[in-house]
């Protein structure tokens, strides 16, 4: 039976317009970084997105030290928030990945790629050829010699279960996951196409690099989920993230 594992990787302290302008403009708060660990039918084990790297438990600023971003985006992480800890809590080792969809390559959403070498990689070629050697997408968690990376162009069915949909906007070669699932329905994984809630009932996109691109991604997203009746769970949202079964206690079958 297909499962989903909702995995709460930390946290990142940043003001409310870098998720949805014009809303609570100067409210500092802390969003959640998620990952999603899908075992499919044939206990194949898919790992959607892998979260910020667990260094930042000891060193909240390596990332952006001495960046501009250095106070806009800074993790928090407790040693529980890593992947290997989440990992470990559902019986599971880096090894025993086999495949990673990164919606794209930003560093809250791809890194711990570099514990995952048994994987294949899923990426949008144009993200792919856009992070490459791009200081806005840390090479040094993805952009390794030991990783396999399966270039996609466009929409792709990967396994019976999960669609890759484009959904350019927050970056070039976005991508999102839609995932059949046999009790709970349909799920569409939107990673940074749709931050939250507040970015439909505010219509509030400026905080996306392309801004109308992303609206027309979000609202393509919107129209899939209403298809498919389907639950959207969405790259950033305080709010939703209280109604989420998370791992290892809960999970979507």
């Amino acid at each position: 039976m297909t499962e989903l594992f909702v995995l709460p990787l930390g946290d990142c302290c940043c003001n409310y317009e870098v998720v949805a302008p014009g809303v609570r403009d100067g409210h500092r708060i802390h969003i959640p970084v998620s990952g999603y660990l899908i075992k499919l039918d044939d206990d194949s084990l898919v790992l959607v997105d892998t979260g910020m790297s667990r260094l930042h438990i000891s060193d909240p600023e390596l990332t952006w030290r001495g960046t501009p971003a250095e106070n806009a985006l800074i993790p928090t992480m407790r040693p529980e928030d890593s992947l290997l800890f989440r990992l470990a809590q559902l019986e599971v080792a880096p090894q025993d990945i086999d495949y990673v969809v990164n919606t794209h390559l930003h560093f809250d959403h791809a890194g711990n790629n570099d514990l995952l070498g048994a994987a294949t990689f899923f990426v949008q070629r144009e993200q792919y050829e856009q992070a490459k050697d791009n200081p806005s997408f840390p090479n040094q968690y993805w952009n390794l010699p030991v990783l396999s990376y399966e270039l996609l162009d466009g929409r792709a069915r990967l396994f019976d279960a999960l669609d890759i949909l484009p959904t350019p906007g927050h970056c070039e070669g976005h991508q999102s996951v839609a995932l059949d699932l046999p009790e709970t329905g349909s799920v569409v994984i939107c990673g940074d196409a749709v931050y939250c809630q507040d970015n439909y009932e505010h219509d509030a996109w400026d905080g996306q690099a392309d801004p109308e691109r992303a609206r027309e991604s979000a609202l393509m997203l919107q129209s899939v989920a209403d298809e498919r009746e389907a639950m959207m769970i969405y790259g950033h949202d305080v709010e939703q993230r209280r109604t989420l079964r998370l791992a290892p206690s809960g999970s979507y079958r």
